[in-house]
C-alpha cells in the first residue's frame, strides 16, 4: 500500500522535508493496537527517503469515532485535538500521511497544528478517499 503513496506523491512536485503520520488516540490505540497511518507512513519515508518524524505531531485530547458524524460534527471533533511540535516543523514542509480522508476534516485539524506551530508548507496524502452515503447530513 505504501507503494501506491509512492506512485501518487513521485507524480506531484511536492517538495517535502518530513513525514508525519495522523496521530491516533491513545484509546484507540490501545484497542486496535496499531496506527494505520504509520504503518503507511514509516515504509513510504524510507521508500522516497524523506525522515519519518511521528513525534512532530500529536494528538493531545481523544476524539469520537467519525463514522457516524455529519461533516460540521467532525470538523468539531478534531478541531484543536492535535499538537505539532515548533523545534521540529518551523519552517518545514510537512507530508501528513493517513489512511482515508472522507470529509478531509481530520487532515486540516492536523494542517491547523502544523501551520501554528510555523510549519512552512503543508500537504496531505491519503491512501483512499471514502464516499459518504447520501443519508447521513
Amino acid at each position: 500500500m505504501a507503494n501506491f503513496l509512492c506512485k501518487v506523491f513521485s507524480s506531484t512536485d511536492w517538495k517535502v522535508d518530513l513525514v508525519v503520520p495522523v496521530p491516533l488516540g491513545m484509546e484507540r490505540f490501545k484497542k486496535r493496537g496499531y496506527n494505520q497511518a504509520m504503518l503507511l507512513a514509516r515504509p513510504f519515508a524510507w521508500s522516497v527517503g524523506i525522515p519519518h518524524i511521528p513525534k512532530a505531531l500529536q494528538r493531545v485530547r481523544e476524539t469520537r469515532s467519525q463514522v457516524e458524524l455529519s461533516i460540521l460534527e467532525r470538523r468539531e471533533n478534531v478541531a484543536g485535538a492535535f499538537k505539532a511540535i515548533p523545534e521540529i516543523v518551523s519552517g518545514k514542509s510537512v507530508l501528513v500521511i493517513d489512511d482515508v480522508t472522507t470529509t478531509g476534516s481530520t487532515l486540516d485539524a492536523c494542517a491547523d497544528a502544523l501551520r501554528r506551530a510555523n510549519a512552512r508548507q503543508v500537504y496531505g496524502l491519503t491512501l483512499a478517499r471514502a464516499v459518504r452515503s447520501q443519508k447521513r447530513k
